[in-house]
């Protein structure tokens, strides 16, 4: 279950709101400490802008989630060339996407995926006991929170 829907069907789909899809988008929770840290993370290493961001909770995200059938407290979500990923599958393809020495933790490949994804679950389940809640998007940058869609 971690690559969803054939190619751009979003686009079709009047539930979702249109977005700039020549860039990723990565889905996050902007509660989840570990989550909005992830994600402002990604936002100081994407120099280039190859990633767009927007939180479950926002309309984008809540109707891509709805979308593809993913529940949002199991997995974030990254769309990347028309398709949604999950789990272990959409960080290998984030990698992808960033390019660069990233491209080198494409080789997690080598893990088998039930291994990748059950690891995946466990963390995704524990989270918010693990590393806590924080209001909506509290640890971005207000130049991060610009970059949300």
């Amino acid at each position: 279950m971690p690559e969803h829907g054939r190619p751009w069907s979003y686009r079709d789909d009047p539930a979702v709101p249109a977005f700039d899809d020549g860039r990723a988008l990565f889905v996050f929770d902007g509660e989840c400490v570990l989550c909005s840290g992830g994600a402002s993370r990604l936002m100081r290493w994407d120099k280039r802008g190859r990633v767009n961001f927007t939180p479950t909770v926002s309309p984008l995200g809540a109707a891509l989630y709805h979308h593809y059938g993913v529940d949002p407290d199991a997995s974030y979500l990254l769309v990347a060339d028309g398709r949604g990923y999950t789990a272990s599958a959409g960080y290998l393809k984030l990698c992808a996407v960033l390019g660069g020495p990233w491209r080198l933790l494409r080789l997690g490949r080598l893990v088998p995926e039930r291994w990748r994804d059950a690891a995946y679950a466990r963390l995704a389940r524990n989270r918010y006991r693990w590393f806590g809640r924080a209001s909506h998007c509290a640890l971005l940058t207000p130049e991060q929170r610009a970059r949300l869609l």
